[in-house]
């Protein structure tokens, strides 16, 4: 056993414990810890065989399920990469990700068939469908696995700083980058998350997609190291996730806001018995304290409120359940391992109650940006800190706020959306002079954005026309839900659009 091979470890310490439930499957697969690894043995026993080797990579496009783990897993036995697609993403988007990671396999689910046969078309490589009859070419992923020898496999070579997997983040020039996630940084984000979270007897419920760092290394991953049970669900279903939150007493539950409002929702919220559950993680946005209010009444549940990044963690704050009305707003004190510090334009610390950039150090940073070293350096300074972009304060008590973001970046139900991204989109459209895009806040989505737009001289478009031009380039979660149309923008001395005074003029 090297480093990597959890899966591995896993079966010499549990073998017969319940490793995963996959309840996307009908009927559902559980499978233990010794099975689980036979299945990752299988599989990179036929990627080797077919050429993938360390540093490789290898990509899959697919609805959360064992399939992604089965491919992490086997990924890490070669040493070679796991790359996790967002399937929101159009295929022209996936495209540009293809010419500059070079994956040499995709793994896919039939939902994405349309896609993948354009990606295809333009890149060329091995494919495997998880489902359906697949295109042309393709080869059936069960059928591959079960077919393969489950002896072990492992790299001799594999070190701790190397990468385990790319997990992508929305890029300010458009193009998204792919944070090198190495086995180091799983290693310190599992006794992070251990120290304050997760014991060996946890039953944990996935509801984020596994191209996130929320699905992936949040809890799954701790889980699998500390020998814990995993359920994965195929997309999320409020009265689905209820229901397996009861009958499987799943003691660790993180979600969104706009999630655990979809949950209070549900046809079985009145009768779902959620007294299992240790506690809940929000992420992605402040939890409203009437929503913390009504799950502890009606369901005794405790509240964590979580901050993490795909860079750096995922766990980089956490505020215990008693400071989650106390404290609301909070994303709470860093993590055992991560030393997170507030400066300002010049990289001064600054002390309590005072604005500047969040910036973070520690061992659970990213290895960096793969295949693009000016990024790489510009995100760290001289003394070693990551900077995040949030514009944050800490009180007396150490307990840090988020208080805008220094990026233009906004959240929307949880996914980070870049305003950048759809300005190039919206350019590309013949009647576009000039465009803006800002979130404004929304009760349901947390943000959603709005394009702001000047039309060229002589020409016409509708706010129906653009937004069905942005729906054919980006992926939909991305298209802002309006358009205004404007005869100037507002322009500083420098030449730069002022987005700050756009979005205060439609606030008010």
């Amino acid at each position: 056993m090297y480093i990597g091979d959890y899966l591995a470890r896993r079966e010499l310490y549990s073998p017969q414990r319940l490793a995963f439930i996959d309840a996307g499957k009908n009927p559902e697969w559980r499978l233990t810890f010794k099975q689980a690894n036979q299945r990752a043995n299988r599989l990179a026993n036929w990627l080797q065989d077919h050429g993938i080797g360390k540093g490789d990579r290898v990509a899959i496009l697919a609805r959360d399920g064992i399939e992604h783990l089965d491919l992490f897993f086997a990924c890490s036995k070669l040493g070679a990469i796991h790359t996790a697609l967002n399937w929101r993403l159009n295929w022209r988007e996936l495209l540009e990700i293809f010419q500059y990671t070079n994956p040499k396999a995709l793994l896919y689910s039939d939902d994405f068939k349309s896609n993948v046969a354009e990606l295809t078309n333009q890149y060329p490589l091995t494919c495997l469908h998880i489902d359906g009859e697949g295109l042309p070419g393709s080869q059936h992923f069960e059928t591959c696995l079960q077919g393969a020898p489950a002896n072990p496999v492992t790299c001799e070579t594999l070190e701790a700083e190397d990468t385990a997997a790319l997990i992508f983040t929305g890029g300010t020039t458009g193009l998204p980058k792919a944070a090198e996630v190495s086995h180091r940084m799983i290693a310190w984000n599992t006794l992070n998350t251990v120290i304050h979270d997760v014991t060996h007897n946890d039953v944990y419920l996935n509801v984020f997609p596994m191209f996130h760092t929320g699905g992936m290394f949040v809890y799954t991953l701790p889980q699998v190291i500390f020998g814990g049970t995993t359920i994965l669900i195929r997309a999320f279903d409020p009265a689905q996730v209820l229901s397996l939150l009861q009958r499987e007493k799943v003691s660790i539950f993180a979600a969104v806001p706009t999630m655990y409002q979809a949950l209070t929702t549900a046809p079985n919220w009145a009768t779902a018995d959620l007294s299992a559950l240790r506690f809940c993680t929000s992420g992605g946005a402040p939890l409203p304290v009437p929503l913390v209010e009504k799950y502890t009444a009606e369901k005794g549940i405790r509240f964590k409120q979580g901050f993490g990044m795909t860079e750096f963690g995922p766990g980089i704050f956490a505020l215990a359940p008693e400071d989650a009305i106390r404290k609301a707003g909070s994303i709470g004190r860093p993590n055992f391992f991560v030393d997170a510090r507030i400066v300002d334009d010049e990289g001064n610390f600054l002390a309590a109650d005072q604005q500047g950039e969040l910036v973070l150090k520690g061992p659970s940073y990213c290895s960096g940006y793969f295949n693009n070293p000016e990024a790489t350096q510009a995100a760290v300074d001289a003394r070693g800190y990551f900077h995040t972009g949030d514009i944050a304060r800490f009180d007396q008590e150490g307990y840090f706020f988020i208080v805008d973001r220094k990026k233009d970046m906004f959240i929307s139900g949880g996914e980070n959306v870049y305003p950048a991204e759809i300005e190039k989109a919206l350019y590309q459209h013949p009647s576009v002079h000039m465009c803006a895009v800002v979130g404004l806040p929304d009760p349901k989505w947390g943000e959603v954005g709005k394009a702001c737009v000047v039309l060229k001289p002589g020409t016409s478009a509708s706010e129906a026309e653009l937004l069905e031009f942005m729906q054919s380039q980006l992926a939909k979660y991305k298209v802002p839900k309006s358009v205004s149309f404007m005869d100037a923008l507002p322009i500083s001395a420098a030449g730069k659009i002022l987005k700050r005074e756009l979005r205060q003029r439609w606030l008010s």
